[in-house]
C-alpha cells in the first residue's frame, strides 16, 4: 500500500477527535490526498454497526460480543476505505484502530487479548505506519467526554476505573510498539496540534 495509514489513540475525552480535524484541514492545506476516517465506522456498514457497540446500556453486549461486533466493522471499513484510499497514495487519519480493541475490549473486562490477536491476524492483518497516542488522566478525559453529553456515551458510563485501566493499557502499547508516539493531551489544542504536524510531517513525501 502507497500512502501513509495513521491511526490516533486514546481514552475517551483525550482530544484525539480534534487532533485528527485539525491535521486533516493541515495536510490538505499542504495539498496532500488525505482522508479523516473513525472507528468505528468510516463505511456506511461499519456506520450500521457503531450504533450498536456506542449506543445503550454499559452491559448491552458481552466483551466478547463487542470483539466479533468491532472486527466486523473493521474488516468493511478496511474493505470500503483503507485500502482503496492507501492504494491511491493517500494519507489516512483513522480515528481509533485495532489498538482500540485490544484496549477496551482486551484487556479492561478481562483478559481477551489473545482473542483479540487472533482475530485481528485472521480478519484484518493490517497495522498503521504510525499511532499517535493522546495521553491525558483518565479524570480530565472523563469529564471532558461527559460534558460532550452525546448518545453515544457506553464507554463513557462505564466509569472512572475502566478509563483508568484503558489508559494503562494504551501506555503499555506504546512501550511495545515502534510506531507509537506519546503525546500530552492536556496542553491547549493548538500546542498539540503544532506537535502533532511535527511528528506527521517527516513521514510524508514532499
Amino acid at each position: 500500500m502507497a500512502g501513509l495509514f495513521l491511526s490516533l489513540e486514546g481514552i475517551d475525552g483525550s482530544g484525539k477527535s480534534t487532533q485528527g480535524r485539525l491535521l486533516h484541514q493541515a495536510l490538505l492545506a499542504r495539498g496532500h490526498d488525505t482522508v479523516l476516517t473513525r472507528e468505528p465506522g468510516g463505511s456506511p456498514g461499519a456506520e450500521e454497526i457503531r450504533r450498536l457497540v456506542l449506543e445503550g446500556d454499559p452491559d448491552r453486549w458481552s466483551a466478547e460480543t463487542e470483539i466479533l461486533l468491532f472486527t466486523a466493522a473493521r474488516r468493511d471499513h478496511l474493505e470500503k476505505t483503507i485500502r482503496p484510499a492507501l492504494a491511491r497514495g493517500a494519507v489516512v487519519i483513522c480515528d481509533r484502530f485495532a489498538d482500540s480493541t485490544r484496549i477496551f475490549q482486551g484487556i479492561t473486562r478481562g483478559d481477551l487479548t489473545a482473542t483479540v490477536d487472533r482475530l485481528h491476524e485472521l480478519m484484518i492483518g493490517v497495522e498503521p505506519d504510525l499511532t499517535l497516542l493522546f495521553d491525558i488522566d483518565p479524570g480530565v478525559g472523563l469529564s471532558r467526554a461527559q460534558a460532550r453529553k452525546g448518545h453515544e456515551m457506553r464507554f463513557e458510563d462505564m466509569g472512572l476505573a475502566f478509563q483508568t485501566r484503558a489508559r494503562a493499557g494504551f501506555l503499555a502499547l506504546a512501550d511495545r510498539f515502534p510506531r507509537y508516539r506519546v503525546i500530552d493531551g492536556a496542553r491547549p489544542a493548538e500546542t498539540v496540534a503544532e506537535e502533532v504536524l511535527a511528528l506527521v510531517l517527516p513521514h510524508l513525501t514532499p
